[in-house]
């Protein structure tokens, strides 16, 4: 059969055919300009705010992790945070109607594309403050969070606030004051604040070696006992969280603001709560506050949360140096010691040797009074409540490290049992454990002189 012509050209075999076709999409793909990905903008999942007179922080929680630069600027003074891979969107204009007036360090605060991929925050301050800048690692809950903390250019003094908030004849203002002058205990601060003038004319010390036991020194006649009060968890780390939505946060508040008025009332006895609203605490800064006051006593206020709901019953525990007393202490110490890691805090700050060489200290009579006032407490509460132990327990809690304090962590029931959590919300409850804890401590006191008493 006589060969046809074909209008494109001689025929070609299939498989030449299908090897120019490939070689030709190969080429055309080689020659095609390379198009760069895009990266997505990041999304703000919410935003958050925690003004307290220690110190404001702002949260902004997101899907990835961004970069931030910040500055401060006077006249007047302002706060600039850059965040880049950003762009404006209606959460994080929020931030904007979530400063409340009576913040104490922010004024108002303004939000603005600054320019592509780069939002910028400016806060309009009251006072000169010191700032803290720092991201966090998705943990529990949370996204990547990026936080803000407003630190006042001078560092506050427990001591001093406590004594600013007594009467103004009040005698024991003055007390404490010159306890103040004569305190060579750390005041809790942060890289970038000055110390306040009381701790300037005495230099801050080396901390030395593990202090040696010793038999308490009399105390001067106007010195009152002091209480330091530990309400757990605060801001960013809510605690546990009951069967209905209870935060321990909120419930061992205000339980220790209950306890704080009763220690007042009683003659030569003050508290102090080393937090006084919903606002987070390193663990590390609580030991502070507390040997900052020269506290007689140490009182942290917890409460228990189990896998399963029907564990029930309240606690208490002191340091053990050696190892928990049982698997559940060792598991409740851990999952307390973690409370920096969900708060938030800023691992960068200058005075993180110091904190660790703190918390690594004890002392064998720190240990033994703290068993004698937290059996007495133990068994107050097992007046009114259930117990879960009737013994004090021992456990590595880094809150209950200071080496001069008899120091107790008390879990007052489990909140995530649905019956004790229903009592830990009923404030009759609340009053009921404050008086139980009370009675114990001055039972304490009345038979002890306590390790921490020096004039």
């Amino acid at each position: 059969m006589a060969e046809q012509n074909h209008p494109t050209g001689p025929s070609i075999k299939p498989e030449r055919f299908a090897r120019r076709r490939f070689v030709a999409a190969a080429t055309t793909l080689f020659l095609l300009p390379v198009i760069p990905r895009v990266a997505k903008a990041a999304t703000i999942l919410a935003v958050r705010t925690w003004p307290a007179d220690e110190y404001t922080r702002v949260t902004l929680e997101m899907d990835s992790e961004l970069k931030a630069e910040h500055f401060t600027l006077e006249g007047p003074h302002r706060l600039v945070v850059d965040i880049e891979g950003l762009t404006m969107s209606q959460t994080i204009n929020e931030l904007v109607s979530k400063v409340k007036p009576n913040d104490p360090y922010i004024a108002s605060v303004r939000v603005g594309q600054n320019r592509p991929n780069v939002v910028r925050l400016v806060m309009d301050l009251k006072q000169p403050i010191a700032p803290q800048v720092f991201t966090l690692k998705p943990i529990g809950e949370y996204k990547y969070r990026l936080v803000l903390d407003l630190y006042p250019r001078v560092a506050q003094d427990p001591l001093m606030a406590l004594a600013k908030s007594q009467d103004d004849n009040d005698p024991l203002a003055e007390v404490l004051e010159n306890l103040a002058q004569g305190s060579d205990a750390p005041i809790p601060s942060v890289e970038g604040q000055q110390l306040p003038p009381i701790a300037q004319k005495k230099p801050m010390p080396e901390i030395g070696p593990e202090p040696t036991p010793r038999d308490p020194a009399p105390s001067k006649p106007n010195r009152p006992i002091l209480v330091a009060l530990d309400p757990g968890h605060g801001g960013e780390d809510p605690g546990a969280v009951g069967p209905s939505g209870t935060y321990e946060k909120n419930i061992v508040l205000g339980i220790a603001k209950r306890l704080k008025k009763l220690i007042d009332a009683q003659p030569g006895m003050q508290a102090y709560l080393t937090r006084d609203r919903d606002y987070f605490v390193p663990l590390q800064v609580r030991v502070q506050k507390a040997r900052r006051i020269k506290a007689d006593l140490f009182v942290s206020i917890h409460a228990d949360a189990w896998i399963k709901p029907s564990a029930r019953g309240s606690s208490v525990f002191v340091l053990s140096q050696k190892g928990a007393s049982s698997a559940a202490a060792r598991w409740l110490a851990k999952s307390q010691n973690e409370a920096d890691l969900i708060g938030g805090i800023n691992v960068n700050t200058n005075n993180q040797h110091v904190m660790k060489v703190l918390l690594d200290m004890s002392t064998a009579a720190q240990i033994n009074d703290s068993v004698k006032v937290g059996g007495r407490v133990l068994g107050e509460i097992g007046k009114i409540n259930r117990l879960h132990k009737k013994h004090v327990e021992r456990a590595g809690f880094a809150v209950l490290k200071a080496p001069d304090i008899p120091s107790i962590l008390v879990e007052t029931a489990f909140i995530s049992n649905p019956h004790e959590e229903r009592l830990l919300r009923s404030a009759s409850h609340q009053e009921k454990l404050a008086r139980a804890m009370l009675t114990g401590i001055n039972d304490y006191f009345s038979t002890s002189p306590g390790l921490a008493r020096r004039a």
